[in-house]
């Protein structure tokens, strides 16, 4: 049996502890709130979507960083096992369009609960309000911690181990440390980049943070009017040049900074590494219907309302909000008869409704994001333990980790399966 103590008691440390101690381990838990799982209360809008119920590999063409790393953990603990053991503990489960997980009760407190009954019911010690301040290992009061190893005076190099976690209240004897601190996103909920400092005074790579499922800021004003508007059914597209990087159909929100909603979110988790500047983006505001249809659709409309105004034309094609906002891009006058709007003038309303321009400014900041985009380098991690190949006894998990996917219970599904790996490891 060893003294396993973890750092964080959200969704990964909550999962890594009741892993730890399920294998007979002495297991304490240490969260700085003054509750566990406090981010998990926000996920889903307050109902937390915990998981995606699909089989392991449709799951993986859904992680956008650490496909090839997260392999083993998400075959290993699937999403199915993570529902087995939110049931297997009192949580009523239901499915929702796109194999959604949810609490029947639709509160996320409930998925909380459920997770720290199954850490008590296997003797996990768990201690609130205690902040970690620092990981001591075997070299830490002798080089730099930046340094990956010592050397004795035989010239034996050997890799430090650790041996202590101090709090701000004393310090604890461990045989082994699971960082399970989240990211930076949502920093009120206690997230706010502890584990990377853990990780980089343990000699470890932190790769650059970004936002990660997040809205967009737009350039301009000519989404000012729109906001509130919500689409359904159409596609947003977002190129680098003639390359597509990111292309998916569903639904989207014009806002008062820009655009949301889930195409948008999942979006900006493909293009937060890249030049915004270099990147157009698209929305198909008619994604059912090609040109030459979409065409005979206007010139159907146009002759029904061959004595009005243009923008009357278009009230059963768009909602009302969208109606100027395409009119001023095609540099159509909304007060053109339609009766004498030009075959060019038509020509530009199709490429407009085909693919609505949207200027891409930034990425939302941390405070908005759902997630934290990089982290923990996973060169530097043993894939199958979650365990440092810099320090013995050190292990990583969840959001700290450079993984990262698209919305949909993708990422708390990370969060449970490289937690189950970091505990379920320990010998």
């Amino acid at each position: 049996m060893k003294n396993v103590c973890v750092i964080g008691g959200g969704a990964a440390g909550l999962m890594a502890a009741y892993a730890a101690a399920e294998k007979g381990h002495q297991v304490t838990l240490f969260e700085k709130n003054e509750k566990l799982g406090k981010k998990i209360y926000i996920t889903g809008k307050g109902r937390c979507n915990f998981t995606n119920d699909v089989a392991a590999e449709d799951f993986l063409q859904n992680v956008v960083r650490g496909r090839k790393f997260l392999t083993g953990a998400i075959y290993a603990f699937s999403p199915q096992k993570t529902i087995d053991l939110m049931e297997n503990y009192g949580l009523s489960v239901k499915i929702e369009r796109g194999n959604r997980a949810f609490p029947v009760t639709d509160h996320a407190s409930d998925v909380t609960k459920t997770l720290e009954k199954a850490c008590k019911s296997v003797g996990v010690s768990i201690h609130l309000n205690e902040k970690v301040e620092k990981i001591i290992t075997t070299m830490s009061d002798i080089i730099p911690m930046s340094d990956i190893a010592y050397y004795t005076t035989s010239g034996i190099c050997i890799t430090p181990r650790v041996v202590k976690l101090k709090t701000e209240r004393c310090e604890y004897d461990c045989d082994e440390i699971i960082v399970a601190t989240g990211g930076i996103s949502y920093p009120s909920t206690g997230s706010t980049g502890d584990g990377y400092i853990f990780a980089q005074k343990c000699g470890h790579t932190v790769t650059d943070l970004k936002t990660g499922l997040c809205g967009l800021n737009l350039h301009g004003s000519t989404h000012m009017p729109l906001q509130g508007l919500a689409l359904k059914n159409v596609t947003f597209t977002v190129k680098n040049g003639n390359k597509v990087i990111y292309e998916e159909f569903g639904e989207m929100l014009f806002t008062h900074f820009g655009v949301s909603g889930p195409i948008v979110l999942s979006a900006s988790s493909m293009i937060n590494r890249l030049p915004l500047d270099k990147l157009t983006a698209t929305v198909d505001l008619k994604p059912a219907l090609d040109e030459q249809t979409l065409d005979k659709r206007l010139l159907r409309d146009f002759e029904k309302y061959k004595n009005k105004q243009i923008s009357n034309a278009f009230i059963e094609l768009l909602p009302q909000k969208l109606i100027a906002a395409v009119l001023y891009t095609a540099s159509v006058s909304p007060s053109k008869a339609v009766n004498v709007v030009t075959k060019e003038e038509r020509a530009r309303l199709i490429k407009t409704l085909k693919a609505f321009p949207l200027k891409l400014r930034s990425l939302r900041g941390f405070e908005e994001a759902i997630i934290t985009s990089g982290g923990v380098e996973l060169s530097e991690i043993n894939p199958k333990t979650m365990e440092s190949k810099k320090v013995k006894g050190l292990r990583f998990c969840g959001e700290v980790l450079d993984v990262d996917a698209f919305t949909g219970g993708f990422n708390m599904q990370i969060a449970f399966a490289t937690g189950y790996a970091a505990g379920n490891s320990i010998d």
